[in-house]
């Protein structure tokens, strides 16, 4: 069951995203767009929901979870999932981005159908976009050796209208002025795979002058300094291999998942404070089964500026070519007060960073 629906007129430069984690959506859900330069889009899948502003002079958001398992005691399927998910329900965004780990299936079929019932109020109001993570995998020695299997089935994001050949990763447009990239964090991301070369050929396809904004989402995080997930390849390795594309790029914004808590770094490259990288921000704080990380590396390190183990959700609301203000919330909080907040200035408008 899909809706789609494309409006002739452009939105207003102004919207607001919001980036989830959460669990994956039933294959009844699923939705395939030949829409690639999205303007005004209506989807019914739990993906990214880009909403016709009622007033030209009304900002549009984004919302961000993320790691929102699909089982019992996860952001899936756990009261903390539901929390967020109620949460959610009462902010006012357009698109719902999710940085991996969807429904915590981890091969159990029925917990995917599962999640789809539990997101669906919400999924069936506005599309959402997502990209893979660990629990998506799937993979069992002998028996079944291909991986995101029921991913891949369940969740088919519209990767072929930006000339990626897979799944696993993929770009759109919100508004003409947000350019969003997906990546994988576990397919082959080196130099030579078909991802690294798609990335380079995205990027360099962006028009900073009339698509201001770039929004990566990653899973495992490529800065952390929580002690979960220290080391990984997934995270170690891609960083090496595709940060550079990134700053090159002048990329104002990633998001991951992976670690369940909630950390934001200044603009960083190279393990360095850097003014044209950058924003890194891990909101793995969904709601899942397994918990919070709540151990954290000590002391901090000066390029982490907030960090805390608590569920929640974040919003960037994008006022316009140049300026967008991230939001965070706590579950723990009734009222939609921010726990932590940030205004950034796009890049593309900064003239230390032109290339």
């Amino acid at each position: 069951m899909v809706h789609l629906l494309e409006y002739t007129a452009a939105l207003p430069m102004e919207l607001h995203l919001l980036i989830a984690t959460l669990p994956i959506i039933p294959a009844k859900f699923i939705m395939s767009s030949s829409v690639h330069s999205i303007r005004t889009l209506f989807i019914i899948t739990v993906a990214a929901l880009i909403q016709h502003a009622s007033s030209v002079s009304k900002p549009h958001q984004l919302n961000f979870l993320s790691n929102s398992p699909l089982q019992e005691g996860d952001l899936g399927q756990t009261g903390w999932t539901q929390s967020t998910l109620d949460h959610i329900s009462k902010s006012d965004y357009e698109v719902l981005l999710l940085p991996g780990d969807l429904s915590y299936a981890d091969r159990i079929q029925q917990l995917w159908d599962s999640f789809g019932r539990q997101v669906e109020p919400l999924a069936s109001q506005r599309p959402w976009m997502v990209t893979q993570g660990n629990h998506e995998v799937e993979k069992l020695p002998v028996l079944h050796t291909s991986t995101f299997t029921a991913y891949n089935a369940r969740w088919q994001m519209p990767f072929e209208e930006s000339e990626s050949n897979s799944n696993l990763f993929y770009s759109f447009n919100v508004a003409s002025g947000v350019h969003v990239i997906m990546l994988g964090s576990y397919t082959d991301f080196d130099p030579q795979s078909p991802q690294y070369k798609w990335l380079q050929a995205d990027l360099a396809k962006v028009d900073r002058a009339k698509t201001p904004w770039i929004i990566v989402l990653i899973h495992a995080p490529w800065y952390n300094s929580n002690t979960a997930h220290q080391g990984e390849p997934e995270s170690v390795d891609m960083k090496q291999f595709m940060e550079g594309l990134l700053y090159q790029a002048r990329v104002d914004v990633v998001f991951a998942g992976h670690v369940h808590a909630y950390e934001r770094f200044t603009r960083v490259y190279q393990g360095k404070a850097d003014d044209c990288g950058p924003v890194h921000i891990t909101i793995g704080d969904g709601g899942n089964r397994e918990g919070l990380a709540s151990d954290y590396i000590e002391p901090k390190p000066a390029i982490s500026v907030f960090r805390e183990a608590s569920f929640g959700h974040g919003q960037l609301e994008v006022v316009n070519a140049t300026h967008a203000q991230w939001r965070w919330y706590r579950n723990d909080n009734d009222e939609q007060v921010a726990g932590d907040s940030l205004w950034i200035i796009s890049l593309s408008s900064n003239p230390a960073c032109k290339l």
